[in-house]
């Protein structure tokens, strides 16, 4: 269930999908038939190109170097998952269907499509557009960061809720912070029996920590300036929040 809140300056599909390649830690591989999960076991090129690096044994590396070069035969699968824990903590998806070369001890892996599935649906990221695109500054620090933010400052979570329509925030339960970037932070506001998510946009992109901080610190004063959500209210005074 979404909200009606719109989703502002939020990365485009090759950025988005370029920061999820270079945060995932495992990768799925369905070919010729079968499928095999690799944890730990891929790298990425400045071009987005993945680098997979697998056992001797596996039938992958004999499917690869059989295969005729240049025809797709295998699927790669990454899965973004919040690092906070949430209801439904696969934030999105993304699928490279392409083929494998070996490049020294290594899998090399030639995209002929890549689609990035996420809330707002599906798109199929454009490959000159995947190769140029970087992954977002914030990409290998946002679960620290999210991590922290949820565990030791819950009180500036609630705060920013301030800045949330009201209509977004009815029935809400539970507040936390699900996604940040150069462009924004999103919070997942947790219903009885459904969830949806609502974007506060940076007033301009932030390049790293120090000017993601800067940022955050605009927000909280802009919601400190704000009246406090009715729905909230009525939770702390019936002790459900």
């Amino acid at each position: 269930m979404g909200d009606s809140q719109s989703w502002t300056a939020a990365p485009a599909a090759a950025e988005r999908a370029r920061s999820l390649l270079a945060t995932a830690w495992s990768c799925a591989v369905t070919a010729d038939g079968g499928r095999e999960e690799f944890v730990g076991a891929h790298s990425v090129d400045d071009d987005g190109r993945v680098l997979l690096s697998v056992p001797e044994d596996s039938a992958l590396l004999a499917a690869a170097i059989c295969a005729p070069r240049g025809e797709p035969s295998a699927v790669l699968e990454f899965a973004d998952v919040a690092p906070v824990p949430v209801r439904s903590r696969i934030r999105a998806r993304l699928w490279l269907a392409g083929w494998f070369a070996p490049e020294g001890d290594l899998l090399a892996f030639h995209a002929t499509r890549v689609v990035l599935r996420q809330s707002t649906g599906a798109v199929v990221v454009d490959l000159d557009e995947f190769a140029a695109a970087a992954p977002d500054p914030l990409a290998t620090a946002e679960s620290r960061l999210l991590t922290h933010l949820a565990d030791c400052h819950g009180d500036a979570v609630e705060r920013l809720t301030r800045l949330v329509e009201p209509e977004s925030l009815h029935g809400a339960v539970k507040v936390q912070p699900l996604a940040v970037d150069r462009h924004g932070l999103t919070l997942r506001i947790e219903r009885t029996r459904a969830h949806g998510d609502v974007r506060l946009a940076f007033h301009r992109p932030a390049d790293d920590v120090a000017q993601l901080t800067e940022r955050m610190h605009i927000l909280l004063s802009q919601a400190s300036a704000a009246s406090c959500p009715r729905a909230l209210q009525r939770q702390r005074t019936d002790g459900d929040g």
